[in-house]
C-alpha cells in the first residue's frame, strides 16, 4: 500500500511540472499590458478618431458607404423609428401671442412634433416681405432661459432680412426635461435603452424646419441652422441629418472624441454631446455627412469643453471629403480667442453672420464691413413666454426618454422552433449593436501559469493569466478537486468588483471539494479595479467609445471560457457559470454567446437593465448599449433552455417569464431552485 501511494504522488508530481510546463510561468508582471482603464479607453478613442473616414480616400469611396453611414447615424441618434425620409404632415402649430418691434414681428407659439412632445418657440419675420425670404432655424444651448438668453442672435438675424425661428430643448426654457441623464442623474439605463437626448432634439429640430417650410414667408431651398454648446452639437447632427439645410454654422459644439476622452473634457459634457456610439464613429463621419453643403465650425480657442487642438482634428479629417467634391471653400474653420463663448469680443458672431448673407442671399459682405453685432437683451423671459397658460396638459417633454425610443416587447415563446428564431435574433442584435466594439481579430490568449500551491486542496491551486484583450492581462484562479489527469467538470465563479474577500468563496461552499472550481477577475475587479471616484468618468467614456464597462467584462468572461477549455483536467464541454450580484448582469449574456455552457447559476440579479444607477455614476455597471430594443436580462437568462438555469435563493420577479418559459417548453427540471449552492451539485 505504501508503494502504491509513492507511486500515485510521483505521477502527481510529473503530472503537474508536465501540464505547467505547457504554459509560460513568470513571476514578474507582463509590462505590456498596462490593465489601465484610462490607457485603453484613451487609445479606444484614438483609434475611432483616426478610423472614423479611413476607408474614404475618393469620391467613390464615400457615396459607396455614404447611405450606410447615413442610417447608422440616424439609429445612434434614437430616430430609426421616426419619419426621417418622405412626406411628413407638418407639426400642429398653437400660436399664442404677437410681439411686434421695429421692422420686425415675434410671434410666440409651440408646435408638435411627435403625438404629446411640444417645443416652445419664437418666430422673428421680417416687415414688408415681398417674396419668400431665407430663414435660420436657431438651436438653444444649456442656457436657463432659452428663447430669451438667444433672443440677440434671433434678433441680429430677422433685422438683416432672415426669417428666424428659435426653439427650445427639453431640458431648459419653459418645460423642464432631461438632458444631463448620466453625468448628473445616474441614468445610465439611456445606454441600454439607445435613447440619446440630442435625438429629440434634432427631431424638434427637424419638425421646426419642417415648421418653416409651410410658412409662405419662407424660401425652403434657403434654410440654415446655427447654435453654440448644446446648440453647436446639434448644428452638426441636424444638418447631417436634414438634407434641406443648405448651411450650418456650429459654434462650441464638438471636438474629437480622443481630444474629449484623454482632456477629460467629457467629465463636464451633456449626454447630448455624442451620439450613442454603436458604430465606433467620431464627428468627422458627422460632418462628411453634410459635405458638400457650406458648413462652418466656429470655435473659441480657450473653450473649456473642447481644446481648440481637438477641434482642428475634425476639420482636418473632414476636409479632404469637401475637396473630394470639388468644394473644400465650402467647409470654413473660423476661430477666436476665449472661453465657451462667441469669442471674446464677440468676433464670430459677425463671421457667422457674414456665412449665413452670402450662403443663403448671395451678399458678400466681410465680417469687417458688419462690425460688432448688438448682443442686448431688449425682451424679459416672462414676455417671450410661449406657453401664456401653461403647457398642454398632454406634455410628455418631463419623460420622453421614458417613450422616444422603442423597446423590446416581452417575447411569446410557444414552441421550441420559435425559442430558437428568437434566440438568433437577440444574437444578431447583440453582436451588431451591443458588442460592436469586441475586437474583430481577439489576440493571442499567452496563458500563463503565474503562481501554483499544493495548500487549501488536496490537488492544489494554480493561478493563470492570459490577455483577454489588448491593454488586458486577467487572472483566474483554478482549485482542483481531482488529478489534472482526469478530465472533470468545472465551476467559473465570476468575482465582483469590491466583493468581500470570502464572498465569492462561501457561494461555493460544499462544491469545491467535488468539482474544479475557477474564480474568475474580469477587468476592474480585483487587482485591475479603479477608484470609485473614476467610475463616472469611465462609464461614460466606455459609451463615447462604443462599449461599457458591462461589455467588456462579457467579453473577458468569453475569452476566459476560451483560456479555460486548454486547460488540463478541465472538461470543455462541462463547463458551468455562477455569478451573483453585479457579475450575474454579465454570466447570461456570455453563456448566450459562448452556446456551450452547461449551467448558468445566479444569486441576487439585478430584475433589469432598465434602471438608473447613483446620481455619482458609482455602483453596478450593468448598462450595455442598445440591448433594451431587443431583450432584458431576464429574457437572456431564458435563452439557457434547455441547459440549466439555477437560481439560488429568490429570483426577481421579472424571472417568472424564464421559469415560465421552461415549464411551457416541458423542461420544468431544467429550471432549478436551490438555497445554496451544494444543493445544486448534490441534485
Amino acid at each position: 500500500m505504501k508503494n502504491i501511494l509513492i507511486i500515485t504522488c510521483l505521477f502527481i508530481s510529473y503530472f503537474t511540472q508536465s501540464y505547467s510546463q505547457q504554459f509560460k510561468y513568470s513571476v514578474t508582471p507582463d509590462f505590456d499590458q498596462s490593465n489601465n482603464i484610462r490607457q485603453y479607453l484613451c487609445k479606444a478613442a484614438s483609434d475611432i478618431d483616426n478610423n472614423s473616414l479611413a476607408d474614404v480616400n475618393n469620391l467613390q469611396d464615400w457615396v459607396a458607404v455614404r447611405d450606410q453611414r447615413y442610417s447608422e447615424f440616424i439609429e445612434m441618434m434614437g430616430l430609426q423609428d421616426k419619419s426621417i425620409t418622405g412626406e411628413r404632415l407638418p407639426p400642429k402649430v398653437t400660436r399664442t401671442g404677437v410681439i411686434n418691434k421695429d421692422g420686425y414681428r415675434i410671434e410666440k407659439l409651440y408646435y408638435e412634433s411627435s403625438p404629446g412632445l411640444y417645443v416652445p418657440a419664437n418666430l422673428y419675420i421680417p416687415e414688408g416681405i415681398k417674396k419668400p425670404m431665407p430663414a435660420i432655424l436657431y438651436v438653444c444651448g444649456h442656457s436657463h432661459t432659452q428663447k430669451h438668453h438667444y433672443q440677440a442672435h434671433a434678433k441680429n438675424f430677422v433685422q438683416n432680412g432672415f426669417v428666424c425661428l428659435i426653439i427650445e430643448t427639453i431640458q431648459r426654457g419653459e418645460v423642464k426635461g432631461e438632458h444631463p441623464g448620466t453625468l448628473q442623474q445616474g441614468l445610465y439605463n439611456w445606454y441600454s435603452r439607445g435613447y440619446n437626448p440630442g435625438g429629440v432634439e434634432v427631431w424638434n429640430g427637424m419638425r421646426g424646419i419642417d415648421l418653416l417650410c409651410q410658412l409662405p414667408e419662407v424660401d425652403k431651398n434657403r434654410i440654415g441652422v446655427t447654435g453654440i454648446s448644446g446648440g453647436g452639437s446639434q448644428s452638426w447632427y441636424l444638418p447631417a441629418a436634414d438634407a434641406r439645410i443648405k448651411a450650418a454654422a456650429a459654434v462650441a459644439g464638438a471636438g474629437s472624441l480622443e481630444g474629449q476622452i484623454s482632456q477629460r473634457t467629457i467629465d463636464e459634457h451633456c449626454d447630448c454631446m455624442m451620439p450613442i456610439n454603436t458604430y465606433l464613429i467620431d464627428f468627422p463621419v458627422i460632418g462628411a455627412l453634410i459635405a458638400p453643403r457650406s458648413f462652418m465650425i466656429a470655435q473659441p480657442s480657450r473653450d473649456g469643453y473642447y481644446s481648440i487642438e481637438a477641434v482642428h482634428d475634425l476639420y482636418d479629417k473632414i476636409k479632404p471629403v469637401y475637396s473630394y467634391y470639388g468644394k473644400p471653400q465650402n467647409l470654413i474653420m473660423a476661430d477666436a480667442p476665449g472661453g465657451h463663448s462667441y469669442g471674446a469680443n464677440e468676433e464670430l458672431r459677425p463671421k457667422i453672420l457674414s456665412f449665413f448673407m452670402k450662403e443663403l442671399m448671395g451678399k458678400d459682405i466681410s465680417p469687417e464691413t458688419i462690425g460688432p453685432i448688438d448682443i442686448s437683451l431688449e425682451l424679459s423671459n416672462e414676455e417671450l413666454v410661449a406657453y401664456v397658460k401653461g403647457p398642454p396638459p398632454d406634455d410628455r417633454t418631463v419623460n420622453i426618454q421614458d417613450s422616444f425610443v422603442k423597446l423590446a416587447d416581452l417575447p411569446k415563446i410557444n414552441s421550441v422552433e420559435q425559442l430558437d428564431l428568437y434566440r438568433k435574433k437577440v444574437e444578431d442584435f447583440l453582436m451588431k449593436k451591443t458588442f460592436h466594439a469586441f475586437p474583430k481579430q481577439p489576440v493571442p490568449l499567452d496563458i500563463r501559469l503565474e503562481f501554483r500551491t499544493d495548500n487549501f486542496s488536496k490537488y492544489g491551486r494554480q493561478t493563470y493569466s492570459f490577455v483577454s484583450e489588448e491593454g488586458w492581462r486577467l487572472k483566474f484562479f483554478l482549485q482542483r478537486s481531482q488529478s489534472p489527469d482526469k478530465s472533470q467538470p468545472l465551476l467559473l465563479v465570476l468575482k465582483n468588483p469590491n466583493e468581500e474577500q470570502w464572498a465569492s468563496a462561501s457561494l461555493t461552499s460544499g462544491v469545491r471539494d467535488k468539482m474544479n472550481v475557477a474564480f474568475f477577475e474580469a477587468r476592474g475587479v480585483g487587482e485591475t479595479g479603479w477608484a470609485p471616484s473614476l467610475q463616472s468618468h469611465i462609464r461614460r467614456s466606455a459609451a463615447w467609445t462604443g462599449r461599457t464597462v458591462a461589455s467588456m467584462r462579457v467579453y473577458d468572461v468569453l475569452r476566459c471560457l476560451e483560456a479555460l477549455r486548454q486547460i488540463p483536467g478541465v472538461d470543455s464541454d462541462n463547463i458551468s457559470i455562477a455569478a451573483q450580484g453585479e457579475m450575474a448582469a454579465i454570466a447570461p449574456y456570455a453563456a448566450l454567446l459562448d452556446g456551450n455552457v452547461k449551467s448558468l447559476i445566479l444569486k441576487n440579479p439585478p430584475a433589469t437593465q432598465n434602471v438608473a444607477s447613483q446620481q455619482d455614476g458609482r455602483g453596478e455597471a450593468i448598462e450595455m448599449l442598445n440591448c433594451l430594443r431587443i431583450t432584458d436580462l431576464p429574457q437572456v437568462a431564458g435563452l439557457m433552455y434547455p441547459n440549466e438555469l439555477v437560481a439560488i435563493g429568490e429570483l426577481p420577479g421579472t424571472y417568472k417569464w424564464a421559469e415560465k418559459l421552461y415549464g411551457d417548453l416541458e423542461k420544468s427540471d431544467g429550471f432549478k431552485k436551490v438555497q445554496k449552492l451544494s444543493e445544486w451539485f448534490d441534485e
